[in-house]
């Protein structure tokens, strides 16, 4: 079976989700095969580091399977062995799986994007009282016990978290350019704003405590290299038997293993951080496999990736892309009317993008016009309303009221009676 294009399917993910900049990899037999890359990659494609969220899950849940293999750890012993805590009754197990009951996220402020506490303060603000359910209710996933984990390696190791990772799991498989910190050249984090396509820098924070659940930077060669590893395994890392037991589902969770997630045939895991979603997955069996990095907080269909990077060829051959570039400004007169207006009760959006303010529907994201901006206000260039004017018809204020174009009449409200709906007065 010939597959599509790599590329291709790159650009358009990068065009039609407005992904400033996305690197991949397409793995074969356990190796990379393909690399590429789409919009502004800061530096080379297989050496930009990119921030990988909870992809830094699978590193840590590897460490600690190490010290189970080494007899220093018990998957089915309490946490309270290890830490002083209020999930002390909490299995390493359950940890692994997101079984243990525990909130989601640490009591605080949101982590992701402020300056980390240590693990005192961490446990002393974290006590249990948040639990969402008993052990083994079901599966609830949870940063804050994956904070638990990498404390319970520093623990038993007697150093940091970190240092464990980097020396016993990264550094065999030769995996240099994965790092605490960005080390450049490295992706700057990015948030787009929805409307006006402009582009808002995220904080790279030292998670401190919590950063077991997302600290880490990679890039695409490092990626895949562990998700070659994930498939493959290698002996001085983990034994074969403990690496199968990780992607195997741990009851009640019909998904999730110990640091692994299972999505169709594809074992690995996703990853997100303000500014960058990742995705690392493979096909045990075959080998097969993708890595993708991005430095948009939404964006990239980190699930969806290696089904993407292995579809088969589609025909006919798309026309090529263009690629999506980030405002650097916006027109008065667009920035007046973008957000959400209603024609009836139907809920539409505009917004601005690629120099064109879009029409969509809300509930189906269907693109239905655009519109561009001329001398004297807009005009519509592609869809239903092709060659009509958008008019901008103001209130007493002087503030945008409503929007006209033919006889179509766009308000913020869903039939405003202040509005020209026919058989009401206009009294703006």
């Amino acid at each position: 079976m010939t597959l599509a294009d790599p590329q291709g399917v790159l650009d358009r993910l990068q065009a039609e989700r407005r992904i400033p900049s996305l690197v991949a990899g397409r793995l074969g037999a356990g190796r990379l095969v393909w690399t590429g890359g789409a919009g502004d990659v800061a530096g080379p494609v297989a050496d930009t580091q990119y921030r990988i969220g909870s992809i830094t899950k699978t590193m840590v849940a590897v460490a600690v399977l190490r010290l189970c293999d080494e007899g220093l750890l018990d998957l089915d012993a309490p946490l309270g062995r290890h830490l002083d805590c209020g999930y002390a009754e909490v299995t390493l197990r359950a940890l692994l799986a997101h079984t243990g009951g525990l909130q989601s996220e640490p009591v605080g402020p949101w982590w992701e994007r402020s300056p980390g506490v240590d693990l005192a303060a961490l446990l002393a603000a974290n006590d249990g009282a948040r639990a969402v359910a008993a052990p083994g209710s079901w599966f609830h996933y949870s940063n804050l016990g994956y904070a638990l984990l990498g404390a319970v390696v520093a623990h038993v190791r007697g150093r940091d978290w970190w240092h464990v990772v980097r020396d016993e799991v990264l550094a065999p498989l030769g995996m240099d350019r994965t790092t605490y910190a960005p080390q450049g050249p490295a992706a700057q984090g990015l948030s787009v704003d929805h409307l006006r396509s402009t582009l808002v820098e995220e904080p790279h924070q030292d998670t401190g405590a919590m950063a077991p659940a997302g600290q880490l930077w990679s890039t695409v060669t490092d990626l895949g290299r562990w998700a070659g590893f994930l498939a493959t395994g290698h002996p001085d890392v983990l034994a074969a038997a403990t690496l199968a037991e990780m992607a195997h589902p741990q009851d009640p969770a019909t998904d999730y293993g110990l640091g692994l997630r299972t999505v169709g045939r594809w074992t690995g895991h996703t990853g997100s951080m303000p500014g960058f979603v990742a995705s690392c997955f493979v096909d045990r069996a075959t080998g097969d496999g993708a890595v993708a990095l991005s430095n948009a907080t939404l964006g990239l269909p980190a699930d969806a990736v290696p089904d993407l990077l292995h579809a088969p060829d589609p025909a006919p051959v798309a026309e090529p892309v263009t690629p999506w570039r980030p405002a650097t400004e916006v027109p008065a007169i667009a920035d007046e009317v973008v957000g959400w207006w209603f024609w009836g009760t139907t809920a539409i959006e505009l917004r601005w993008s690629s120099g064109l303010v879009e029409s969509r529907v809300v509930a189906s994201g269907r693109l239905t016009d655009r519109f561009a901006v001329v001398e004297d206000g807009l005009v519509g260039v592609e869809g239903y309303h092709r060659g009509e004017r958008l008019e901008v018809v103001r209130g007493r204020d002087g503030g945008v009221h409503h929007l006209t174009c033919a006889t179509f009449v766009y308000t913020r409200t869903p039939y405003d009676p202040t509005a020209p709906i026919p058989g009401l007065p206009l009294t703006p």
